[in-house]
């Protein structure tokens, strides 16, 4: 039976346990109880689980396997005392062909459990008390040298705590740094982004003109821009003026292929220096 994985107990079938395993199991086996139901030809068994005790723990379901007289039920478990122990075991239900059921009454077995721990005393004798850890005699330097020291600590940090506020650091002057450089109107133009020229340009001159007309603000349309500043100013370059702004808003919008842009880009600028206040 070794390949049980364990030491084996048989029940028979009037419920008392008799050991089928030469040597007696220790504290923490694995113990395979066994016991055989008998029933006939198509009748088939479900037992119920092992319920946990104080020093008996199932390992597992319990095993059901065709006998030579009906079924053997093998329910592992491991005891953790010492000595003799009674295990009750569940009752087994019994199933036929026809649908009739009815049930077995549980066993009892009785298992020897041998102790892990040598038993090389056979009549201990008590011991005498233990003699104290410390001295009788103590010493009181050790204690008033640490509360001296304690004290010395404790003033030192209160006298660091209050030392006076540092005078604050002469601030280094900002230098103000100088912003990104611009990149010319020539290298937008070669990569192949005239409309890119052309939105700067006429922001440009948006801005100039809101600046020296405050009437003609960025928030109004082209056309309304121009009617502003002929208001305003009419002696300024107004139709000159309008139509740059016009051709800008054709090439940000890519409705004005084969436009100079580059040259609608410097008349924005001179415009707007011609606005500027």
């Amino acid at each position: 039976m070794s390949g049980l994985g364990g030491i084996l107990f048989a029940l028979q079938a009037a419920g008392v346990a008799a050991p089928a395993a030469p040597a007696a199991p220790s504290v923490g086996d694995t113990i395979w109880i066994v016991r055989a139901i008998a029933a006939p030809p198509g009748w088939r068994v479900r037992p119920d689980p092992l319920e946990p005790g104080e020093a008996v723990t199932p390992l597992g379901e319990p095993a059901v396997a065709r006998g030579p007289e009906g079924w053997v039920i093998r329910y592992p478990v491991a005891i953790w005392r010492p000595g003799i122990t009674r295990l009750v075991l569940p009752p087994v239900w019994r199933f036929g062909p026809d649908g009739r059921a009815d049930s077995v009454a549980g066993a009892e077995a009785t298992i020897t459990v041998a102790s892990v721990i040598p038993d090389t005393l056979r009549a201990p004798t008590p011991r005498g008390l233990l003699p104290p850890l410390r001295p009788e005699r103590r010493r009181p330097l050790p204690p008033l040298a640490a509360a001296l020291a304690a004290a010395g600590l404790l003033g030192v940090g209160v006298a660091w705590r209050r030392r006076p506020p540092r005078a604050p650091a002469a601030r280094a002057t900002a230098v103000p740094s100088a912003g990104p450089r611009e990149v010319p109107d020539a290298r937008w133009l070669a990569a192949g982004e005239p409309k890119a020229v052309a939105v700067r340009a006429r922001e440009r001159l948006r801005a100039a003109v809101a600046r020296a007309v405050p009437e003609a603000h960025p928030g109004l349309a082209t056309a309304e821009c121009v009617a502003a500043v002929a208001r305003a100013r009419p002696e300024a370059p107004v139709r000159e003026l309008g139509d740059l702004l016009e051709q800008l808003d054709r090439v940000a919008f890519a409705s004005a292929p084969g436009t100079d842009v580059a040259a609608l880009a410097a008349m924005a600028r001179r415009l707007a220096r011609e606005f500027a206040p």
